[in-house]
C-alpha cells in the first residue's frame, strides 16, 4: 500500500509553506502530495489566505522530480471542462510525470456564493460530473473532431493539442454512494473512499467490486484508496500536543481527547504503534493507497514519522 499526503492548501498555508511540505515528503519517500482545491479557508476563520490548488501544484511541479501530484478533489462547478482538461495537461507536462485528477461535485455552499461559482442541487452537480469526465477522457484521448452533446455542456469538433501522454489519472470517490461507484466504475482510475473506519472500507469496497461487475468492468482495474486524517506522536505528550496546537489553530475549544473520541477510529491517531495497527487495518481492506490529511503543513517533521510507519507496513 502506498502513502500519499493531502494538505488543506485553504488554511493560511502560502505557496512556499506548500513547497516546502512537498520538497520534505519527497525527501522521505513519500508516494504523492495532493492538495485539496479550496477558495475559502475552513476549518475556522473563513477570512484567511488561500491559494489556487492548480497554480500551487504548477509551481510544486517544477521543483520536485518524482513525487505524485495532484487535487483531492477539484469541485466540477469551479472549471469548464475543456479548462479543466487543459490545465491539468499543462501541469503534467510542467511535472514532466503523470498528473493524478480528483474531481468531485463540491460541496462548501458559501464559497461557490463568493467567488461567484454556480451551486446547484447536488442531483445536478452530479450530471455535470458525469458529463466532465466523459468531456475530458474525450479531450484528453479522444479522435480530432470528437464532440459530445450533453445536458450542461458540449463540445463540438474538438482539436485539443497537445495530447498528454500517459492520460492523466482520474480519481473520483466519497463516502460511497451507489451513485458515487457507479461514476467511478464507469470512468474513473481509482475510487477514493473519505471519512471510514476500515472495517466500513472493507464493505464499501465489496460494494464497489459489485458495482463494476455491474457495470462489466473487471474490479482489479478500478483502483481503491482511504482518505484518513492523521494525529501521531513519537509519545504521547508529543500526539497529544499535536492536537492542541491544531485545535487552537481552528478555533477549537475543549479537551484534545474529547476532539478526538469521534475521530479515533477512522483517523491514524497516537503513538506509533497505535498508528501503525491502524494503517495495517487500511491496508488490509485492500487499498492500494492511503491518502493521509497532513494536518499542519507547517510542521514537516510528522512527514518524516509517517514514512518511519510505511516502512514497517
Amino acid at each position: 500500500m502506498q502513502i500519499a499526503v493531502v494538505i488543506e492548501g485553504q488554511m493560511n498555508l502560502s505557496y512556499e509553506q506548500q513547497l516546502a511540505a512537498a520538497r520534505r515528503a519527497e525527501a522521505v519517500g513519500i508516494s504523492g502530495f495532493f492538495r485539496t482545491d479550496h477558495y475559502e479557508s475552513f476549518p475556522g476563520a473563513n477570512d484567511q489566505a488561500t491559494t489556487d490548488a492548480w497554480s500551487v501544484l504548477a509551481g510544486i511541479a517544477r521543483e520536485t522530480t518524482t513525487i505524485t501530484l495532484g487535487t483531492l478533489v477539484s469541485p466540477v462547478t469551479f472549471r469548464a471542462p475543456g479548462e479543466f482538461a487543459k490545465v491539468v495537461a499543462t501541469v503534467q507536462e510542467m511535472a514532466g510525470r503523470q498528473l493524478h485528477a480528483g474531481l468531485g461535485t463540491g460541496w462548501h455552499e458559501s464559497e461557490h456564493r463568493r467567488y461567484g461559482f454556480p451551486f446547484p442541487e447536488m442531483a445536478t452537480r452530479a450530471e455535470m460530473l458525469e458529463e466532465q469526465l466523459e468531456i475530458v477522457r474525450g479531450l484528453w484521448a479522444g479522435p480530432d473532431g470528437w464532440s459530445f452533446s450533453g445536458k450542461h455542456y458540449s463540445v463540438s469538433d474538438a482539436l485539443f493539442r497537445s495530447k498528454p501522454t500517459p492520460v492523466p489519472w482520474i480519481i473520483t470517490g466519497g463516502e460511497g454512494s451507489p451513485r458515487g461507484m457507479r461514476i467511478a466504475a464507469k470512468f474513473s482510475d481509482e475510487f477514493n473512499l473519505t471519512s471510514s473506519t476500515p472495517a466500513t472500507a472493507r464493505e464499501k469496497f465489496a460494494q464497489l467490486d459489485a458495482t463494476c461487475a455491474a457495470a462489466g468492468r473487471a474490479p482489479e482495474s478500478l483502483a481503491r484508496s482511504a482518505m484518513t486524517g492523521a494525529m501521531i506522536g513519537r509519545t504521547e505528550a508529543e500526539y497529544l500536543e499535536k492536537i492542541s496546537n491544531f485545535m487552537s489553530r481552528i478555533g477549537a475549544a475543549g479537551d484534545p481527547e474529547e476532539y478526538l473520541a469521534p475521530r479515533r477510529a477512522r483517523w491514524l491517531v497516537g503513538t506509533p504503534d497505535q498508528a501503525l495497527a491502524q494503517m495495517r487495518a487500511f491496508r488490509d481492506t485492500g487499498a492500494s493507497r492511503l491518502m493521509v490529511q497532513h494536518m499542519d503543513p507547517t510542521e514537516t517533521a510528522s512527514l518524516d514519522l509517517l514514512a518511519e510507519l510505511h516502512a514497517q507496513l
